[in-house]
């Protein structure tokens, strides 16, 4: 009882601090999980489960606040779903150790990309084939399709595979790529994330890998935690977590990649 309680705490502390950068925190809920020994694929399953009820209550307060753009959300969001529920079927055709190797390769890569700085640029129209412009009030994206549709799919197949969020990658994707406002960007990439989460958590549902005794509390302070981050979030700057997150999520992937030549 008391170690559930303390990995319930853990999660609940992860979900405020993530769901107010737009990051998810799957990476962290996995790492977490495994580290109090739960087994990688439950630690997987467990960790789409969090993230559902955690990006849902954010979604629900950023669509309330108009910090999010509904075009990029269906579509992306379509996309990275999609591919999440494929790589969650999948994910039990490879062992626990390929996961934590693949997970901790992955949560390097993010931190690095979180400790670049990032530029946004301004975006002009392009009136080409695979460019999408968006004009939203006084902003305009620019989409380009052959770059993100791609990248966009391997961030949704590699997340529902490991349990992760992919929102480290969809931010910098979308503020640097499409130039979208980074608050936006924050509330469109959780929205994203509660559509990914489901079809990852129902891909490795499939398999029988969920522990409700485990999940369930951890999926309610998630969303106690997903609506206070999200609140939170609406009032200051997401770019202020970025280096303590891209040091975290490097440090997370080290000890991934040591527990899982460990054998645990």
């Amino acid at each position: 009882m008391m170690h559930t309680f303390m990995v319930v705490a853990i999660i609940f502390v992860l979900t405020v601090v993530m769901i107010m950068s737009g990051r998810g925190g799957g990476n962290f809920y996995v790492a977490a999980l495994v580290f109090s020994g739960v087994p990688m694929h439950t630690a997987s399953t467990t960790s789409q489960f969090i993230l559902l009820a955690s990006a849902l209550m954010g979604a629900v307060v950023f669509g309330k606040a108009r910090t999010m753009s509904w075009p990029l959300v269906l579509f992306f969001g379509g996309l990275n779903a999609t591919l999440a529920f494929i790589g969650g079927f999948m994910a039990y055709s490879f062992g626990g150790t390929t996961l934590k190797i693949a997970l901790s390769l992955l949560l390097f890569i993010a931190g690095v990309a979180m400790l670049l700085p990032e530029k946004q640029a301004h975006k002009v129209a392009v009136s080409r084939f695979g460019y999408w412009n968006i004009q939203e009030g006084v902003n305009q994206y620019v989409i380009n399709l052959w770059v993100a549709v791609p990248l966009t799919m391997a961030t949704g197949f590699f997340s529902g595979m490991v349990g992760i969020s992919g929102g480290s990658f969809l931010i910098p994707l979308m503020v640097v790529g499409c130039g979208v406002p980074m608050r936006t960007a924050v509330g469109t990439a959780t929205a994203m994330l509660a559509a990914t989460a489901l079809t990852g958590f129902a891909g490795n549902a499939l398999h029988g890998g969920l522990d409700p005794a485990l999940a369930i509390p951890c999926g309610a302070v998630a969303i106690i935690g997903g609506l206070i981050g999200s609140k939170i979030a609406l009032k200051t700057k997401p770019k202020s977590l970025k280096t303590i997150s891209g040091v975290f999520t490097i440090v997370a992937a080290i000890f991934m990649l040591a527990n899982a030549f460990s054998g645990k």
